[in-house]
């Protein structure tokens, strides 16, 4: 049966190492905070000024002027640092940044990635996402493996307005987990969700993958 989100933060988590300094984006990857392997000294950045995030609050515990780039409440810890979101950028664009785990609307089978918006809707912005594929060492994607309407979301190039080219290093859908060694090489099918088959995956993807 295909992961649940839950699931795919837990998955998601694993590719977390010791020491690293960590971008954790909107939607299913804010949950990889709740899932950082016990003992294991991640620091989590956050582009709005943060340095050193905490879980999510207990419900009736939130402080609503303490948030994530996400607009999503969040705890302190001790080692907590805040600062400006130049800062911020200049941590993300130096280089300093060891992983960020992002959300996506479409990925490509070269790693191209889409995820800031749908023509003709509604856009927020498009926050850090841009800085973010650009400027850190390895780039995370976790999403839904198909759209609401069944359609292929990994596909041979994607159709909406890019954030970024070649950048994906690692796909993780409800489906399968997709990696490659380097940005020049294809992606190779690396794991399954619990009942699903390869054959599965081939039916439900248009990309060309390994």
């Amino acid at each position: 049966m295909p992961w649940t989100r839950d699931d795919l933060a837990r998955r998601a988590a694993k590719e977390l190492r010791d020491g690293y300094y960590v971008n954790l984006g909107i939607g299913i990857p804010t949950l990889v905070a709740n899932f950082i392997t016990p003992g294991m000294s991640v620091v989590l950045q956050s582009e709005n000024g943060m340095l050193g995030m905490g879980p999510f609050p207990v419900e009736g515990e939130e402080d609503p002027d303490l948030i994530n780039a996400g607009k999503q409440t969040i705890t302190e810890l001790a080692m907590s640092s805040y600062f400006s979101s130049s800062d911020s950028f200049g941590m993300i664009r130096g280089g300093h940044i060891n992983l960020s785990v992002l959300g996506a609307l479409e990925v490509a089978e070269n790693g191209d990635l889409a995820n800031w918006m749908v023509p003709g809707k509604m856009v927020k912005g498009m926050g850090g996402a841009m800085d973010l594929v650009a400027g850190v060492r390895r780039v995370v994607v976790v999403m839904e493996h198909n759209s609401k309407d069944g359609a292929p979301k990994f596909k041979p190039r994607c159709d909406l307005p890019l954030t970024g080219a070649n950048c994906v290093d690692m796909l993780i859908t409800d489906l399968a987990v997709f990696e490659r060694p380097d940005r020049k090489s294809p992606f190779r099918l690396l794991e399954l969700a619990p009942g699903v088959s390869a054959d599965d995956v081939r039916a439900k993807t248009a990309a060309k993958f390994v």
